[in-house]
């Protein structure tokens, strides 16, 4: 009895490890919460990511169902390069208050769904970040601190190394219409004036990850490729290599009295909004599209209204994958903003005999958004534009590159620099 009692106790705390272990990430944790958006300076599509000692700021924008205002407030906390907590005090790395209330909403009008559009800027009046690195926002209810409403990620760069990197074909010659290569060097930044002492290029003390446009699964860490006369160099190895992909599919719903681009059918049902999008086609065997669209990103915005914000609707937008058979290797994903660059049960289509057909039923806020159908082998962790999209050497996809930097004496991994190609 003792024997099994001893034994699940130490079952329960693996648990509990496990799940602690797990890296921060971009997550809404109830379906009240829909559109939640984090940009620099309240420029739409831009990344959340700040420069150390700037007047910079992020503007936080979501909603929540239901027609009454709540009290929700928000807390910040100091995060390592994996994404994990670190050791950090809150007055190590803000000076004023960690935490705040939500201040400023404004409820729907003229929608048929109801709901309070909340938004906030951050750091608040009077506070200021004092180290680079990763940040976790959390918002949660007044009454219950210990309820998360949602998280998202941003960063701080104090841009204290020069970071330079170009985009071409493989090194190794293989597949060279079908994949990107990243190369990256860095140099000491000869115009930085921050109190931060400069870090040195000693590549024991660096951490250059890369990623390709919001995705999380194929991120990677870079290694060191040698030196030239002005500093250090990361390329020609694999990690540097990344799958073309294609140009994301496209569709909008700013207008909900007829249909726009890429949208089939659009109704009331119900007191509802419905929108059909047209047949989504399996594009891997197709010839490369040029158009050039968001890149997986979202703008909310609605056609025949003057705010945006509050007298945007919400539409059940249908998405219809034709196949005669379903996958019996692996599960399709609609991966972008829209379903917050992740692959779990609320991105991933399920197929229907009856239609033969891949389906799925996304609750989206009017406005125009960017998207791919990424295919996960069964398995893996990382997916495949390959097997729907097709992969392209000509793709202008957005990387985005982040240096940290942690030498013996520093208490926290430091983002020394960043570029988005």
């Amino acid at each position: 009895m003792y024997r099994l009692l001893f034994a699940t106790v130490l079952l329960l705390l693996a648990a509990v490890g496990s799940a602690a272990a797990q890296p921060a990430a971009d997550s809404n944790w109830t379906e009240s919460v829909r559109t939640v958006t984090l940009c620099k300076n309240g420029v739409e599509l831009e990344a959340p990511v700040l420069t150390l000692g700037s007047s910079d700021q992020l503007l936080l924008r979501f909603d929540v169902m239901g027609p009454e205002a709540d009290n929700y407030r928000w807390r910040i906390r100091h995060c390592d390069r994996r994404w994990q907590p670190d050791d950090l005090e809150p007055y190590d790395y803000i000076s004023g208050f960690e935490e705040g209330a939500v201040d400023n909403y404004n409820t729907s009008f003229t929608t048929q769904t109801d709901y309070v559009n909340y938004y906030q800027y951050l750091p608040a009046a009077h506070s200021r970040l004092l180290a680079s690195g990763n940040y976790l926002l959390e918002v949660f209810p007044q009454d219950h601190p210990d309820s998360t409403l949602f998280t998202r990620r941003f960063w701080v760069v104090e841009n204290s190394l020069g970071v330079a990197a170009a985009v071409g074909k493989p090194y190794d010659n293989a597949a060279i219409f079908e994949r990107q290569e990243v190369n990256v060097a860095l140099g000491e930044n000869l115009d930085y004036q921050g109190d931060l002492q400069p870090p040195s290029l000693n590549p024991d003390y660096l951490h250059v990850l890369v990623r390709q446009n919001g995705r999380t699964d194929n991120e990677r860490e870079l290694r060191f490729g040698g030196y030239d006369r002005q500093g250090l160099l990361y390329q020609n190895h694999p990690e540097n290599i990344f799958d073309g992909g294609n140009t994301f599919r496209y569709f909008d719903i700013s207008n909900i009295r007829t249909p726009m681009y890429n949208v089939q059918q659009i109704a009331d049902y119900g007191g509802d909004w419905f929108a059909v999008l047209k047949p989504l086609e399996d594009r891997s065997r197709k010839r490369f599209d040029n158009e050039t669209v968001l890149n997986g990103g979202m703008k909310v915005n609605v056609w025949d209204r003057d705010d945006k914000q509050t007298q945007a609707d919400y539409v059940q937008v249908n998405f219809v994958l034709p196949r005669a058979t379903p996958f019996l290797d692996g599960q399709v994903y609609v991966v972008g903003d829209l379903t917050q660059w992740k692959m779990d049960e609320q991105s991933r289509m399920q197929y229907d005999m009856t239609l033969g057909a891949y389906t799925l039923r996304l609750r989206l806020k009017q406005g125009y958004y960017a998207y791919q159908l990424l295919f996960l082998p069964m398995g893996q962790h990382v997916a495949d534009t390959r097997t729907l999209e097709g992969d392209h050497y000509e793709t202008p996809n957005n990387y985005y590159i982040f240096v940290y930097y942690r030498s013996p004496l520093d208490r926290y991994d430091r983002l020394a620099g960043y570029l988005k190609l």
